[in-house]
């Protein structure tokens, strides 16, 4: 790389580094207790429902649901990570400081959306490390697994920052992910198939994007899902695409920004 096109990628990676620094500086709550969270879960369904359920062919329903939980945990982190670093700077003031820095709206779009990319993968390779010290679960397709990974959190990165640009206060973004975000990755398909659902349900969570995406990342783990895995590749590219174009698309606009 050439030292002009080196120079250009500096401001990019000085924000991409400065978010990075500020979910691990507080890493017992961005990265420790989402793992804590996902440990009780595979706690309680596991051992409730674990002798009773049985999903795909020689996989445990233990073993099941741990790449649903990897796959919501990423996305709700992911989510989390660019919309509260976008509010906490709106709410203290320090916007000002993005707003006059030469970053143009592509650069603090990608630099963000990456940070968010990493928190999500981090805490789901802890999940998938602890998981791996007690359970036999297969990595059939790392490949895919991969793919999933960096567009369910590109998507939700995404979402994210237009979360952050319309709210106005913390409460609002709670609110977003409260109603919004947790039920609709709660009712895709985490702890169970969707083709175990009554007719109507199953259309229902057809309509659902976080379904695909983590029907799509299981597929990497087990080499079965419920729907084509072709159809939760295009489904997934499209929900980040749109995603990632109106966070962009707000940001060029400055909305809510520069009031």
């Amino acid at each position: 790389m050439t030292d002009p096109a080196r120079a250009r990628f500096i401001p990019t990676w000085t924000l991409f580094y400065k978010e990075t620094l500020r979910f691990s500086k507080v890493w017992l709550q961005t990265i420790a207790a989402p793992l804590i969270t996902t440990i009780l879960y595979l706690v309680v369904f596991g051992h409730a429902l674990g002798g009773h359920i049985s999903v795909y062919p020689g996989v445990s329903y233990t073993a099941f649901i741990v790449p649903g939980l990897m796959m919501m945990s990423i996305l709700q982190n992911a989510f989390a990570n660019s919309s509260s670093s976008l509010i906490q700077a709106k709410v203290t003031g320090n916007i000002i400081f993005l707003l006059f820095s030469p970053l143009s709206p592509t650069e603090i779009y990608i630099a963000m959306v990456a940070a968010s990319v990493l928190r999500g993968t981090l805490v789901g390779i802890a999940i998938l490390a602890l998981a791996l010290l007690y359970l036999q679960i297969p990595l059939l397709h790392p490949l895919w697994i991969m793919v999933f990974t960096i567009l369910g959190a590109s998507g939700m990165g995404s979402l994210g920052l237009i979360a952050g640009l319309w709210a106005e206060k913390f409460d609002q973004i709670a609110g977003f992910q409260n109603f919004i975000i947790m039920p609709l990755t709660f009712l895709a398909g985490v702890f169970y198939s969707v083709q175990s659902l009554p007719g109507v349900w199953q259309h229902i969570s057809l309509f659902n994007p976080f379904f695909y995406i983590i029907d799509g990342f299981r597929y990497g783990f087990f080499a079965d899902s419920d729907v084509s895995v072709w159809t939760c590749l295009g489904v997934s590219i499209a929900f980040a695409g749109v995603a990632g174009l109106f966070a962009w698309h707000l940001l060029d606009r400055g909305y809510k920004l520069r009031q």
